[in-house]
């Protein structure tokens, strides 16, 4: 499969229509990552349980991987999700400032989500600021848990939702309701309003 002439990331939700696509070279950021651990593409692939073609496709951007295989480079590289889409950047020691104007976040695109991911400027961040869109209306829709390194915060902008957590009540959050939570703990959301619910998250990148 040829990659899209923009390099686009394109994760369609399963059954569901397809969607704007985050402009992010993820196979330059992968072998950026690779290359910066020492591995050859065999040991890569390995750690990831990937076929070493399939990683070699990826990182010479041949072929979109599913969320499924995003989520396994992730954890074969040591690192979460959101830094697997932080792109690098050569300034060091200098002033941090990052603008995000409404609307202008790099859009991602999950079954069950509609990210927008905000301060994509910089890298080295601390903590990854992100709105999304809840797509999802059953605990059902999701692949098992959703889990990463560092802790959450949740701010419901927009709706209704249910935060269901691994060891936790199920917690129904209307707007302006907040949690924060240890995000190695399993936690999944869902809208329970007529309208995809929106939600503010930040998570730490430490």
């Amino acid at each position: 499969m040829s990659p899209s002439p923009h390099k686009l990331l394109h994760l369609a939700r399963e059954g569901g229509r397809s969607a704007g696509l985050a402009p992010l070279d993820l196979g330059a950021r992968v072998r950026e990552i690779r290359k910066s651990r020492g591995w050859t593409l065999e040991q890569a692939a390995g750690r990831a349980g990937l076929a070493r073609s399939t990683l070699s496709k990826i990182e010479n951007r041949q072929m979109s991987p599913t969320f499924a295989a995003m989520r396994k480079l992730a954890k074969g590289l040591g690192i979460s999700m959101p830094q697997l889409f932080s792109p690098s950047d050569s300034q060091r020691g200098e002033p941090r400032f990052n603008l995000t104007r409404n609307g202008r976040g790099e859009p991602l695109l999950t079954p069950t989500y509609e990210h927008e991911l905000m301060a994509n400027g910089l890298s080295r961040k601390q903590m990854l600021p992100y709105r999304t869109r809840v797509r999802a209306r059953d605990l059902a829709e999701f692949d098992g848990w959703v889990r990463h390194e560092g802790e959450e915060f949740l701010y419901v902008l927009t709706g209704v939702i249910r935060l269901y957590t691994e060891h936790f009540e199920p917690a129904d959050l209307r707007r302006g309701d907040n949690a924060y939570y240890d995000a190695t703990m399993g936690h999944n959301v869902i809208s329970l309003s007529d309208d995809d619910a929106t939600i503010l998250w930040v998570t730490s990148l430490l």
